[in-house]
């Protein structure tokens, strides 16, 4: 969330750098909404400010033995108006608070401009003297190489659950834990990282402070008969766990890791990625999370982002880094890389971690703060996250950079102490 007071004393300034997400920001109805707030908020602060005059004068006359009637007429008056314009207040809040919720996050001045991805700039490429895997023969896609080892079952998956849902099996389900057990190793183990292992519910109050609510509820799955939602990322409750918080500055920085299963009902387009596991509406990820000094924050992102890194290069795995440009960002985002793995089998590159730096914008919804020192006064938190990373999309990685001739895969050599040892998925 933006800033209110900034919005109200710099609205030019605010609308000119919004628009750099792509298209124009019609700011008038939140003005509008403001500025009849601030009407409302005045003339109730003056009735209530009579309303106390008047019990002062009261009590004083009465001590004088002074008529007082004059005045408890006045205030039967006075009462009703008073208790409308409470309720017109708090509704009016609410309506300003909803206008402002709706409103994405002011890009860095570090953000690139432009409209969609076709804009973003390619910072890197891992390892530098190749700039995508190649093979010595056609690869296969991660869906044909996974049914021939008979570790992906995609028609089970179906029949249990629906389109976008797989079943893993044998060295399948035991690859996709080994990445994960690797991946929260070197986090914690290296990065230093704190696990944490959170709910897989939320509710609305905490899908809002990370911004997911209420612009994207079409994109959740919500329970039926309870007022909570499956988490569509670990960011959610991790992020949270600050939310209504005053952190000492020596708690910061703060960084926490967790592995989750996230569910989202967004799959793509229509048509798009219909095979395979690149969308599933329920997927693994290993999710980084930073709270941090405002001053922090800038250098924190470049931090996360080459621990993300590092998975995929200690995984053998080509990519490259991609700075977003304006149009191309999430919501609560001010400035995002990703990482994109190459896939032969698909000859491009996919995302597999997106590192997003939301400066003060979720704090300011959560309302977590930090005290510097001894100071009485409460500064927000900036808020980090990352993919550390998408535990699906590293499987289909993995299966297509380290696919064989014959149809074996080799198993990347940081994953085998997770493997029991072995080195190579042979076919069925």
């Amino acid at each position: 969330m933006l800033d209110i007071k900034l919005i109200r004393e710099k609205p030019e300034w605010v609308a000119e750098r919004l628009e750099k997400r792509g298209g124009k920001v019609d700011l008038s109805g939140f003005h509008a909404s403001e500025a009849r707030l601030r009407e409302i908020r005045v003339e109730t602060e003056k009735l209530q400010a009579r309303r106390n005059e008047i019990s002062t004068e009261i009590g004083r006359k009465k001590s004088a033995k002074e008529d007082v009637s004059g005045l408890f007429d006045e205030m039967k008056t006075l009462g009703p108006r008073l208790k409308e314009l409470e309720a017109e207040l708090r509704e009016q809040e609410r309506v300003v608070e909803a206008t402002l919720a709706v409103i994405p996050n002011m890009p860095m001045d570090s953000t690139p401009v432009g409209r969609d991805e076709r804009d973003n700039i390619v910072l890197r490429y891992w390892p530098e003297e190749q700039k995508n895997g190649t093979l010595p023969f056609q690869p296969k896609p991660h869906w044909e190489i996974g049914e021939k080892l008979g570790i992906l079952d995609f028609e089970a998956g179906v029949q249990l659950a629906g389109a976008r849902f797989t079943v893993l099996k044998g060295a399948g389900a035991r690859l996709s834990r080994a990445l994960i057990n690797f991946m929260l190793e070197l986090h914690t183990g290296t990065h230093g990282y704190t696990e944490i292992m959170p709910p897989l519910l939320a509710n609305a109050q905490t899908l809002f402070g990370t911004g997911q609510l209420p612009k994207f509820e079409e994109d959740l799955f919500s329970c039926r008969d309870n007022p909570w939602f499956l988490i569509p990322t670990a960011e959610v409750p991790l992020t949270n766990l600050v939310a209504d918080r005053i952190l000492d500055e020596k708690q910061l920085p703060i960084q926490m890791t967790a592995w989750t299963t996230c569910f989202r009902r967004e799959a793509g387009a229509a048509g798009k990625d219909t095979r395979g596991l690149i969308r599933q509406h329920q997927f693994d990820k290993v999710e980084l999370v930073w709270i941090t000094r405002p001053e922090e924050s800038e250098q924190a992102l470049e931090t996360l982002t080459g621990h993300a890194e590092e998975v995929l290069r200690r995984l053998e795995l080509p990519f490259r880094t991609v700075c977003l440009c304006t149009g191309d960002m999430g919501f609560s985002a001010a400035k995002t890389y990703d990482l994109e793995v190459w896939l032969p089998g698909q000859g491009c590159y996919r995302e597999i971690s997106s590192c997003s730096d939301t400066q003060s914008f979720q704090a300011r919804r959560m309302k977590a703060r930090f005290r510097r020192g001894g100071e009485k006064k409460t500064e927000f938190v900036h808020t980090l996250n990352g993919s550390g990373v998408a535990v699906g999309r590293a499987l289909v990685a993995v299966l297509e950079n380290g696919q064989q001739a014959d149809g074996s895969v080799v198993i990347p050599k940081a994953l085998r102490p997770y493997m029991g040892g072995m080195e190579v998925i042979t076919p069925v």
